[in-house]
């Protein structure tokens, strides 16, 4: 039955690599089940019920991906956007949290009227293969940092430029809404047994996958949080009980405003998550989805089509549930690793995120130590798309080099992918070579220029 609903013989692949991988994925994904709750109850959003809208719309999102789509992509709230729809709601110095809910439903709106249209697609068909390369690159270090951050192997410290609440929330590795503050970056030390145990647990991990372990990042996070338990890096706290249900009696289901959101004339924030979002996961998309060989030599399938209308759909889901907006995750590709091809990745991981519900103490259990070491290798091997790329053509070169810096350095999926459309589109111009530039790339790169020249004046 599970061969022919996700085509598992055509793709390769078997129930137990799929269910495998689904579980690495959900792994290294659930950090947000306890970040995205202490980040949203600044706009003074009860933490249950941040934390039960996370679960749910995670789960039903990423299930239906992998049901409807037969993608291994995984979905649940953005960060970086969730720090942004924390600062516009900020208690009592910004707009109330159910008007701001009210604002990313019509955002998803959006998104599916651009995707039912035909447009999202068309940037599929759109932005050269340099660029897409570099997408999946760039996707591999930005996931990378968040390894190395997670794993305090380095220590990032903002300094004051954007609000203090945004600044501090965007420095955890999620997409940053506005990138415009200084890094200062200091390496990590191993006398601290947190970065102790992930270079332990990179060492463990690495050494599986070279002997070629099926399963070798999954195995890698468990043994990570078993040796974390003497180290005191993994933590059992007193009356620990591994199945417990939160207190659900506040959830924010259905509480959106969307009559306020229209009243108070926020299309600059709506148009922010809608601009955001749509780079962010046509990046996420096309990368993972490379990675995983689901593309073909033009770096195209006709099932993207349908994966972007289930993350548009998710948009509103998320925001009906009572949670900021609902994205592809770039962590999805630690399941690609583990040799997830079909949708019942998806479905495995969006099971368990439902499962978290009642599960939230067991998955509450493993340190962000322990999966940073995933992280980390999988920037690896997305970074091998590197060799696809033509350095030697400026023109495609140096597009596809900003592509893939500006990403991990800006902390942003959308700013990369920015760069690379402006400058691809100047270059060809300016070499005389316009006729290699689809007509909406004119287009995106006039929308580009005015979203950051509008933002550099509010």
């Amino acid at each position: 039955m599970l061969n022919k609903l996700f085509k598992l013989e055509q793709y390769q692949t078997n129930t137990r690599t799929e269910i495998i991988a689904g579980v690495t994925t959900f792994m290294t994904m659930a950090y947000i089940l306890f970040l995205n709750p202490n980040i949203l109850a600044a706009t003074g959003m009860d933490k249950n019920a941040v934390f039960f809208a996370t679960a749910v719309a995670a789960g039903v999102v990423t299930i239906a991906m992998g049901l409807l789509v037969n993608f291994p992509i995984a979905l649940a709230p953005g960060m970086g956007l969730n720090a942004y729809f924390a600062t516009v709601a900020a208690q009592h110095v910004g707009i109330p949290w159910t008007i701001a809910l009210g604002a990313v439903f019509i955002s998803g709106l959006l998104f599916i009227l651009l995707t039912v249209t035909q447009i999202r697609q068309l940037l599929v068909v759109a932005v050269p293969q340099s660029i897409k390369n570099a997408i999946i690159v760039g996707i591999g270090l930005f996931i990378t940092m968040l390894g190395l951050k997670m794993a305090e192997f380095m220590v990032i410290q903002a300094g004051p430029v954007i609000p203090p609440t945004l600044d501090a929330l965007s420095e955890f590795g999620g997409v940053a809404v506005l990138s415009s503050f200084e890094w200062n970056i200091n390496l990590g030390s191993f006398s601290n047994n947190a970065a102790l145990l992930a270079l332990i647990g990179l060492t463990v991990s690495a050494l599986l996958m070279a002997k070629k372990v099926k399963g070798a990042l999954l195995f890698g996070i468990l043994i990570t949080t078993l040796i974390g338990l003497p180290m005191g890096v993994t933590s059992i706290p007193a009356g620990f009980q591994p199945f417990a249900l939160p207190d659900f009696s506040a959830l924010a289901v259905g509480k959106l405003d969307l009559a306020g959101a229209l009243e108070m004339g926020l299309w600059s924030v709506i148009f922010t998550f809608t601009f955001v979002e749509l780079f962010d996961t046509f990046g996420t998309l096309v990368g993972t989805a490379g990675k995983a060989g689901l593309l073909n030599e033009r770096g195209q399938s006709p099932r993207l089509g349908k994966a972007m209308l289930v993350d548009a759909a998710g948009v509103s889901f998320g925001a009906l549930m009572g949670t900021s907006t609902v994205t592809a995750y770039v962590e999805s590709t630690a399941g690609v690793a583990e040799g997830g091809r079909t949708g019942l990745t998806a479905v495995t991981t969006g099971m368990l995120f439902l499962l978290a519900l009642v599960l939230a103490p067991l998955a509450g259990l493993i340190p962000g130590v322990a999966t940073a070491p995933a992280l980390i290798i999988v920037g690896l091997l997305m970074a091998q798309a590197m060799k696809n790329i033509d350095f030697n053509d400026f023109t495609e070169g140096l597009p596809a080099f900003l592509t893939i810096v500006l990403m991990p350095f800006t902390g942003s999926i959308a700013n990369g992918i920015a760069a690379g459309i402006i400058f691809y589109v100047l270059l060809k111009l300016a070499s005389g070579r316009t006729k290699e530039v689809h007509w909406l790339m004119w287009l995106l790169s006039l929308l580009i220029l005015a979203r950051y020249l509008f933002l550099a004046e509010h």
